[in-house]
């Protein structure tokens, strides 16, 4: 009992001191130097490090911002890299992804695989009847990058190790990449007592289809960090998997551990993530590579339709008792979810792909109460590596874009023109026919090229050029300059 209200009261400290702090930073913000945390996170290759790279490089040297109202109207005075404010996170490294886009030979910089940050800092003239009343403000936006796998995980704690295994299973029963798993999940006994090797041979053979599914572009790949174990790889909280209940389970079977290791990877690997950092976020950004999943054919869009659900309620603070704890009254101002790789389209193609994004979304925003939370969708391409043109064939007239082609090994090729396929003018027949289990669509073949960066040669005021980088800022932080 004394252990319990040991616990119970430096809980409560704890809370009580995380809640004043951030009091602390609010009032602090409000009325001396504005803070907006902006989360960046992406899905499957969706193109996380050039985005933000793109973004900074834009926001200090604004010549390609004219749909970011301040920097449109010239009242950002300066923009200018500060050290960020967490001491114990790593530093996003913008300087050596922004090389890499700008080399001679230029090249895509490595994804980043753990969370990073970089506060940029902008010193803005106030508009309206302010400005002749007050001097410039300095602005902070803290730029909190983390993998999408991660964001993933924050559904499993609303689950049980029992519901996540049946939902986990029924997925996996649709999946031919699977079969390896199935069938040696197959054969335990979870009544049964275990030993660690047995366990590891289901974690590691499980981890094998999270990696398949990644690869055929599923998005619905949870748990996230087992794609990511970096220092934890092989820890009992990173060595778990999905079994069919028994019967009964004695407090030694295999059932229990599995509980029992689920139960810790919830609270010693999810937890302090989403307590420490994703709480902290004001603003979100979801990058998305949707061309893929539609170059993947309907079971992948399928699974994307059900990942972007499970990522808006994570946005849905007090749902839960875990989620009510870790946000202390804060909540998410404003979701915006990006289709990445805009580039890869003629723009006559654009207003369709934006579709696409928001009828993936639709039905989950319908159904959730973000109490005043503002999302939004929108086609972007962070860095432009293509140019556009057209050709004819067959007496059409093709809307084509041309570039650098990516070799497997991430090596520059051939330049080459490419027409990717007509999107359908309404996102509604590609949803239907995700949702009715079609393993192909019916009316049209989508293709996707991989591209290289294309050379830069940037002029002084201008950073690298983009597709609606200004859109998207406008929309994540143009409210509050």
């Amino acid at each position: 009992m004394k252990k319990g209200r040991t616990l119970g009261i430096s809980t409560l400290a704890d809370t009580l001191t995380r809640g004043a702090e951030q009091i602390s930073t609010t009032v602090s913000g409000a009325f001396f130097e504005p803070v907006i945390r902006i989360g960046v996170t992406g899905l499957a290759r969706a193109g996380k490090t050039v985005f933000i790279t793109s973004l900074v490089a834009n926001l200090l040297e604004r010549g390609r911002m004219p749909g970011l109202v301040a920097a449109h109207e010239g009242r950002i005075a300066a923009a200018f890299l500060q050290p960020q404010p967490d001491d114990t996170v790593p530093r996003f490294d913008f300087e050596s992804h922004l090389a890499a886009l700008t080399a001679p030979t230029p090249h895509w910089p490595d994804s980043t695989r753990a969370i990073s940050e970089l506060r940029l800092s902008l010193r803005v003239r106030p508009a309206g009847l302010l400005a002749g009343l007050t001097g410039p403000r300095t602005v902070h936006i803290d730029i909190v990058d983390y993998p999408g796998e991660w964001l993933l995980d924050l559904p499993l704690m609303d689950k049980s190790y029992t519901e996540w295994s049946a939902e986990t299973l029924d997925a996996l029963q649709r999946r031919d990449i699977a079969a390896s798993y199935l069938a040696e999940a197959g054969e335990v006994d979870a009544g049964g007592p275990w030993e660690e090797p047995q366990i590891k041979a289901l974690a590691d053979t499980f981890t094998t289809y999270l990696n398949a599914a990644r690869q055929r572009g599923l998005s619905g790949i949870a748990p996230g960090r087992f794609l990511l174990p970096g220092e934890m790889a092989g820890s009992p909280a990173l060595t778990f998997a999905p079994l069919a209940k028994p019967g009964s389970a004695g407090r030694r079977s295999l059932w229990r551990e599995m509980e029992r290791r689920f139960d810790a990877y919830k609270s010693q690997v999810v937890a302090p993530f989403f307590r420490d950092h994703f709480s902290r976020i004001d603003r979100q950004i979801v990058l998305v590579d949707a061309l893929e999943a539609i170059h993947a054919g309907p079971p992948a869009v399928a699974d994307l339709q059900e990942t972007m659900a499970e990522i808006l309620s994570a946005f849905r603070p007090g749902r839960n008792a875990f989620l009510s704890r870790i946000f202390l009254g804060r909540r998410v101002e404003k979701i915006l979810f990006a289709a990445t790789k805009a580039d890869h389209l003629h723009h006559t193609q654009h207003t369709r792909l934006t579709a696409f994004m928001e009828a993936l979304t639709s039905e989950a925003r319908a159904r959730a109460d973000f109490q005043g939370a503002e999302t939004a969708s929108i086609s972007l391409a962070s860095l432009r590596a293509t140019v556009e043109e057209t050709r004819e064939h067959d007496g059409e007239t093709l809307g084509c874009v041309r570039g650098t082609l990516l070799n497997a090994d991430g090596s520059a090729g051939k330049q080459a023109a490419f027409y990717p396929g007509a999107l359908p003018d309404s996102p509604a027949s590609l949803i239907a026919a995700a949702r009715q289990g079609h393993e192909a669509w019916l009316d049209q073949d989508y293709q996707i090229m991989k591209f290289a960066p294309a050379p830069l040669a940037l002029k002084p005021g201008m950073g690298p050029p983009h597709i609606r980088l200004d859109r998207a800022a406008q929309f994540l932080i143009g409210d509050r300059l």
